[in-house]
């Protein structure tokens, strides 16, 4: 592209050729001055409105503002609402707990108020966040309130669950299974007419009439305490199964196992005999709590549900 320019005050003509690398510059120089000056104008007008005092710059500076408050406030409602709400879903999950510990306890026959530990009054539930006046410093409260409670509640059912199993422990180490299932049940625990002096006798244990040989068996686990032949019991088998629990089998014709051996429940430790102070064939069973003689058909009567707690 040629340019020719004429005056008066030039002789003759002259004439100015443009490329289009001339062309481009000038595009790129006009693009960066309109820019440079939008920019200028922006940071001045806006950086500088109160100072200009422009009612048209304030106004818009104003709606701006309203408009970046109002989204804020909405962003951080929505967020504390969804909060709340959760809160809400955890309280509700803490009275399950309640709810639940209670049927436990129930069924290991404690009180749950006796497993709880020490808490202020008032901490049950939890405290009500109107959405109306809602706010961070609330529900951050609601939120440490909520964390105590859960500390306790799971204290309470940590101490339950610890009670239910040293009561299935118990339970399992119960002498409730029958020593001599091949026997017939025969004089029970109580006075008794002694069959040899014919006088009222107190009958410390159980016994079961069965042929000789008849298994013997452990009527709960636990460590052989002694294995000795007596004058009265003949040859006998004491059975420790902690507690101070021991169980006595009598009148053996054989024994089977050691002083400090393990026994498992319904493990065959010996076989029915005739020795000592008897009148036939026999399995004499006694159940003694800290040395005490105990009705040993209160043990064996309760087999199903010790076999269910075994479970």
């Amino acid at each position: 592209m040629q340019i020719i320019l004429v005056s008066d005050r030039m002789a003759t003509a002259r004439s100015i050729t443009l490329t289009g690398r001339h062309l481009a510059l000038a595009v790129t120089a006009l693009i960066v001055t309109v820019l440079v000056l939008s920019t200028m104008f922006s940071y001045f007008t806006v950086r500088h409105a109160a100072e200009i005092r422009l009612p048209f710059l304030q106004e818009m500076l104003r709606s701006i503002s309203l408009e970046e408050a109002a989204k804020t406030r909405d962003l951080v409602r929505e967020n504390l609402v969804n909060m709340a709400t959760r809160l809400g879903h955890m309280q509700a999950q803490l009275m399950e707990l309640d709810s639940l510990g209670e049927r436990l306890a129930g069924l290991a026959g404690v009180k749950i108020k006796d497993l709880k530990p020490a808490s202020p009054a008032g901490a049950q539930g939890g405290p009500l966040v109107p959405t109306d006046r809602l706010d961070a410093l609330a529900l951050q409260h609601a939120l440490d309130d909520l964390a105590r409670q859960v500390e306790a509640k799971s204290e309470t059912l940590a101490t339950l669950e610890n009670h239910i199993f040293d009561e299935r422990i118990r339970k399992s180490l119960l002498p409730t299974t029958n020593p001599a299932p091949e026997g017939v049940r025969a004089s029970g625990f109580g006075w008794r007419t002694d069959p040899f002096t014919g006088q009222p006798a107190l009958h410390e244990g159980l016994d079961f009439t069965a042929a000789p040989g008849t298994p013997i068996l452990a009527a709960a686990p636990g460590i052989v305490l002694s294995v000795e032949r007596h004058p009265e019991y003949g040859n006998v088998v004491d059975i420790d199964h902690g507690d101070d629990l021991v169980t006595r089998y009598a009148h053996a014709s054989l024994v089977l196992v050691k002083p400090g051996e393990f026994v498992k429940r319904g493990q065959q430790i010996a076989a029915v005999g005739n020795t000592g102070r008897s009148t036939g064939p026999h399995l004499h069973f006694e159940v003694r709590l800290k040395g005490v003689p105990q009705n040993p058909a209160r043990f064996l009567d309760r087999e199903p549900t010790a076999a269910l707690a075994k479970r």
